[in-house]
């Protein structure tokens, strides 16, 4: 992580001629990647170069983009004091440490996307996919991400839909908190799935991850409780415990315990569903922030390892800059051309609507210092990204004709290696029957084909580029069903976290009705609205388990629209925040994103509601099974002509809420266009729910190591390296009792 800026009103200006050197060193490597990605031709080229345009375009990025928006464009203020200082309640409201909170912000927004997105959008060669992922997340992701955690941290740690309806108006705002409300259950209900379908009948997933839990609770309890303050302390005793249980649930599924882990689907909506609820009404201190802070442990180091892993193995890059796909727009793996669907196929990574509500959720709840969001918004953002970056890279590594065949649905390549060797030849890359027996008995798995979702190409190949560095290929078993563990552990932090943000949500919606309930700590408000919440996505997810065309997978076509959707409200919330709060001459940073976003949503939401390919088309598909009934055919993937008239209820649902979406994204940016024009035309007039200026008293840095005027501040202050409260508390108190990052009971 590059330097945090300094505070505003600090002496430190320019740049010294060492970091002058420094910068354009790191500037030239970025430029020596783009570069070789960018002007190969047809050749293999080292998987390497993209891990060099990609770290050396973030460090650029975080350096000089994200400190010009927070110094000049937000302005943000460590004298302010943040909500979690103001209200803090032990519960929602908690000044955390700014590691644990960007862990636990990056634990939170990193769920399914970074992993499976650009594995699918591989289909059209690695480069396309690339750019946006890099692009996309300096220019929008981290944009959007860290102005709207600052602007919900102005407003009390409000959720996005209530920030659209107190700044947007009634109208614009009823529109943005049914849309936001509506697309997060189908997110939530998505990610669930996803993580049934990686922990099913793995007992070694089930046992490593169901032990995060009480080291979890252990964790907030040492840091609340038993040593306060000492982050750094329980870091290393829960990272041990952490790598006890992923060892431990290897001896596990070799053990007699195996079957007691080994859970059918049902049972693990079951679960899953009570620790929703659990992680949703428990203080955040306890359960939720420590495990998504222990989480990113493993995220971030598996990561980190896999990037280390390419640079001592140096993969090439197998899969095409461009494949075929990407002009013809036909796909197996999915349909539809270039643009606008590898933006919408890639969320997460480098642009997720799902991640504004984190930051109008929880983060901003447990923010210590306005000079934080800067690392925790925009840096947590960029590292997600890498993470999308790395899942690209383990799709182009494996042979292109392995990849398709992995990817492609059963009706197109078939069920035995001999049909599939064959299909693939049809797209025009070549594998051999063997090569796909191989690949499956390297990972000790039945078959690879058709195993679609990008989850298993992902851990595919990271076995390959972990295999190359550490025990070869009789490792490569161990690793993928390594990788297929990380990804469950990957995804159930954003589960979670989300619910929590939708109780908060749908508390800020109840409380426009009855008062009560904008209290976000109240208990009963607590009690039903997480009950409200785990039971809409429990219920897609607990049907979508027991019916393959039913309940969420009813509703996952609508996933990547939605959420893009949802990041074109945040955007339009943000743009509408500067322009009314005085920011006009820089509103360009979060209306050119939008004017993006709002570009390839609307595009994708005509082409799947009016196109006539039914590949692409929700209607058209409706109008094809509607004709297979009425000829008495039965067309896949139903099987049954009860299935078909399934898919034909649930082609329709998704072209009608395709549209509905569509319309109350429009209804919003509409709405807030007004609002922006009438702010320029009437300055005078214009009304901000932002809560009023109160003093900080506390001290902490900014970012994750303190600068030197930090630590000299820190000093003056009578506080260790990790902050704490001032001495000089106008309460009468000694300043000493409450340490930054542990709240007060």
């Amino acid at each position: 992580m590059p330097e945090p800026s300094a505070p505003p009103n600090s002496s430190r200006t320019g740049l010294t001629p060492r970091s002058i050197a420094i910068w354009s060193l790191v500037a030239l490597v970025g430029a020596a990647g783009w570069a070789v990605l960018a002007l190969s031709r047809g050749e293999e080229i080292s998987a390497a170069w993209m891990l060099a345009a990609a770290l050396g375009s973030y460090a650029i990025a975080y350096r000089f983009y994200s400190r010009f928006i927070a110094n000049r464009v937000l302005k943000v203020d460590k004298t302010r004091a943040t909500p979690a200082e103001r209200l803090d309640n032990g519960v929602d409201f908690h000044p955390t440490d700014r590691r644990v909170l960007f862990g636990h912000h990056f634990a939170a927004v990193a769920g399914a996307g970074p992993l499976v997105g650009p594995v699918l959008a591989a289909q059209m060669g690695y480069l396309p996919g690339t750019i946006w992922i890099i692009v996309g997340v300096i220019f929008a992701g981290a944009v959007q991400d860290m102005v709207t955690l600052f602007f919900s941290t102005r407003r009390d740690g409000r959720s996005l839909g209530q920030m659209a309806r107190d700044e947007i108006g009634p109208f614009g705002g009823a529109a943005a908190l049914i849309a936001v409300f509506a697309i997060m259950i189908i997110l939530l209900a998505v990610l669930a799935l996803v993580i049934v379908n990686a922990l099913a009948h793995s007992p070694w997933g089930v046992f490593s991850i169901g032990m995060t839990i009480p080291i979890a609770l252990f964790m907030g309890v040492y840091l609340r409780v038993l040593r306060p303050g000492k982050v750094t302390e329980v870091s290393v005793i829960g990272v041990a415990l952490l790598l006890l249980a992923i060892v431990a649930g290897g001896w596990v599924a070799e053990s007699s315990l195996a079957d007691t882990f080994t859970l059918e689907p049902g049972t693990l909506v079951i679960w899953m569903i009570v620790y929703g609820f659990l992680a949703s009404v428990l203080p955040v201190w306890m359960l939720l922030a420590p495990r998504d802070y222990l989480s990113t442990f493993m995220k971030v180091g598996t990561i980190a390892l896999l990037a280390i892993g390419v640079f001592v193995a140096l993969p090439t890059l197998k899969m095409p800059a461009f494949t075929d796909f990407a002009s013809r727009g036909d796909g197996p793996v999915f349909a539809g051309s270039m643009f606008p669907f590898v933006f919408i196929t890639i969320a997460c990574g480098a642009l997720s609507g799902f991640h504004s509500l984190v930051s109008s959720g929880t983060t901003p709840k447990m923010v210590q210092k306005e000079t934080q969001i800067r690392m925790i918004g925009y840096g947590a953002m960029l590292t997600e990204s890498f993470v999308a970056v790395m899942a690209m890279i383990t799709a182009s590594i494996i042979d292109p004709g392995l990849f398709f065949a992995i990817n492609s649905p059963a009706g197109v390549v078939g069920t035995t290696v001999q049909s599939a060797s064959e299909a693939v030849t049809n797209f025009g890359f070549t594998v051999s029957p063997d090569l796909l027996a191989k690949a499956a008995a390297d990972v000790e798995e039945a078959s690879l084909l058709s195993r679609t979702g990008g989850a298993p190409t992902f851990a595919l190949g990271m076995s390959e580029i972990f295999s190359a560095v550490v025990g070869g290929s009789a490792m490569k078993a161990f690793w993928y069903h390594f990788a297929i563990m990380f990804e469950a552990l990957f995804i159930l932090t954003t589960v979670d976290a989300g619910t929590r943000v939708g109780r908060f949500m749908l508390q800020d919606m109840l409380g426009n009705v009855y008062k009560p309930f904008r209290q976000v700590s109240w208990k009963p408000g607590v009690w039903f609205a997480s009950a409200v919440v785990v039971g809409g996505w429990g219920y897609f997810l607990w049907v979508g388990v027991h019916d393959p065309l039913g309940g969420i997978n009813q509703l996952f076509p609508l996933f990547g629209i939605a959420n893009q959707l949802l990041a074109a409200v945040a955007l339009a919330v943000c743009t509408t925040l500067l322009v009314k709060s005085g920011r006009l001459k820089w509103a360009w940073v979060t209306a050119v994103p939008l004017a993006w976003d709002v570009a390839v949503t609307l595009t994708a939401s005509w082409q799947k509601i009016f196109s006539a390919d039914p590949r692409v088309g929700f209607f058209a598909q409706r109008d094809k099974y509607q004709a297979g009934i009425d000829s008495g055919q039965v067309l896949p993937p139903a099987k049954s002509m009860d299935d078909m008239h399934t898919v034909v209820t649930n082609s329709t649902v998704d072209g009608v809420l395709s549209a509905l979406f569509a319309l109350l994204i429009i209804v919003v940016i509409a709405d807030a266009g007004r609002v922006c024009w009438k702010a320029v035309t009437d300055p005078a007039g214009v009304k901000l729910s932002e809560v009023p200026y109160t003093e900080s008293r506390i001290v902490a840095p900014a970012g994750l190591f303190p600068t030197a005027e930090e630590k000299a501040e820190l000093v003056a202050a009578g506080l260790g390296p990790d902050g704490g409260v001032r001495g000089d508390r106008k309460d009468g108190g000694s300043g000493d009792e409450v340490p930054a990052g542990t709240g007060s009971a």
